[in-house]
């Protein structure tokens, strides 16, 4: 009986008996930290005549210094390992190399046009450039290691915000129209910010911030932020976790916020969905009262939304079958129309964190835009929609890693079976 009773409990038993020797070594363990190694034996008689108890006031007294000091020594040793091991963003470790360009085309070029109409500031390889409105070449703004895009004007034209990760992630950073003291206005860690645009005063920052949930595909929302940092102040509220929304521009006077939102039915993103109906439109919120508007819809959908410096117009691109095309809204009538078609592809059916179309700007006059197509910049008139180049060459450097190359024999005679996938037996069971 008893016999049987220790075999059928006999995986209990050990359990019993594991947990038992693991007490006693943690018990002898907390005596030699406590008291001290020569204190063990003590211990163990004072237990043995029940005169020791947990709540020993010599004992907690020295584990708790002893516990104080270590904390201290690991936290110091801590901040110690993490001030070694910050990374620097544009001095990483590891070989490198200088390459060298010389080019006058460019690829997804954004850009923007001085208040004065006299330079133009445009991102290209990750370093910011300053060119003359009428073309030539072109003077490096930023360098290094570091990728800066999305550059735009200052209304007084001394500073230039723009979009980088110099600071380990994307944030909104200014630096001085010489290329002098670049700071960072935003420092997010996690929702990280792109797509910054100037308020007309030149006192505030939009910004498009990223949320993601259980997707890495995520959504947006509309911060504003003074120059000068802080922890900003939502404008618009994501619509789901999944479906885009960015671009922001304010109206000249301010008054008006416009955006492009993907606003295709459900809450899942859904890949090459048909632009030709509509996919993207662009609202626009009401600063007053807070309401906010479909202002541009329409088979093609409507991206990119550019105001005029007099207000009186909206540029924007839209889809035409398989072509992005340049159109122009008038404020007044509502009219759309479209007036320059050799743009290139959107991003309208992927999903386009940084904006569906490269930022493109409008003259001080507002009767010309300044855009980016095909490798160059280029210049239209709204009235003759004249197209004329405006001609850049760079000649600069670029610090690349060396590629990790590593031998791997493609057909090997023989080679290590890793994984079995969808095994099949012949009937004669000596065959698989």
């Amino acid at each position: 009986m008893i016999l049987n009773l220790i075999s059928r409990y006999r995986p209990y038993l050990i359990s019993i008996i594991l947990l038992i020797a693991i007490l006693a070594g943690q018990s002898s363990a907390l005596a030699q930290r406590c008291c001290g190694p020569n204190s063990l034996q003590h211990w163990k008689q004072q237990q043995a005549n029940g005169s020791w108890t947990t709540s020993s006031p010599t004992i907690m007294q020295h584990h708790g210094e002893s516990e104080s000091s270590d904390d201290e020594d690991e936290k110091k040793e801590d901040d110690e390992d993490e001030e070694k091991e910050k990374w620097d963003v544009d001095n990483p470790p590891g070989p490198w190399e200088d390459i060298k360009i010389n080019t006058d085309e460019g690829t997804w070029i954004s850009l923007d046009v001085s208040p004065d109409g006299k330079e133009i500031v445009f991102d290209m390889l990750g370093d910011l450039y300053l060119l003359p409105i009428e073309g030539g070449n072109a003077k490096s703004l930023t360098s290094g290691i570091s990728w800066d895009m999305q550059p735009k004007f200052s209304p007084d034209g001394k500073r230039v915000v723009f979009t980088s990760d110099r600071g380990g992630g994307d944030n909104v950073w200014i630096i001085n129209h010489d290329g002098s003291d670049p700071e960072a206005v935003t420092d997010e860690d996690f929702h990280l910010l792109n797509s910054p645009a100037w308020t007309p005063d030149g006192q505030y920052i939009v910004a498009r911030k990223h949320f993601t949930s259980r997707r890495s595909i995520g959504s947006g929302e509309m911060w504003l932020y003074h120059h000068s940092g802080g922890k900003g102040l939502q404008m618009t509220k994501k619509p789901n976790d999944q479906k885009d929304v960015g671009e922001p521009a304010f109206s000249p006077d301010g008054k008006y916020l416009y955006f492009s939102q993907d606003t295709t039915p459900g809450k899942v993103f859904e890949y090459n969905k048909d632009p030709n109906k509509q996919i993207y439109i662009i609202k626009r919120l009401d600063r007053e009262n807070g309401d906010i508007e479909d202002y541009v819809t329409g088979p093609g959908g409507s991206i990119r939304p550019t105001p005029s410096p007099d207000g009186k117009s909206l540029a924007f691109v839209r889809r035409v079958r398989n072509t992005s095309v340049l159109f122009i809204k008038d404020i007044a009538s509502g009219q759309e129309f479209p007036i320059y078609d050799k743009l290139e592809r959107d991003m309208q059916e992927t999903w386009a964190i940084h904006g569906v179309y490269p930022t493109f700007a409008w003259l001080p006059d507002s009767e010309s835009i300044v855009f980016w197509a095909g490798g160059k910049i280029h210049r239209i008139n709204l009235g003759s929609k004249q197209v004329s180049d405006i001609p850049f060459h760079i000649e600069d450097i670029r610090k690349v890693a060396k590629a990790l190359r590593v031998p791997v024999e493609v057909a090997p005679d023989s080679f290590d079976v890793k994984i079995l996938r969808w095994a099949s037996v012949s009937p004669t069971g000596d065959t698989v």
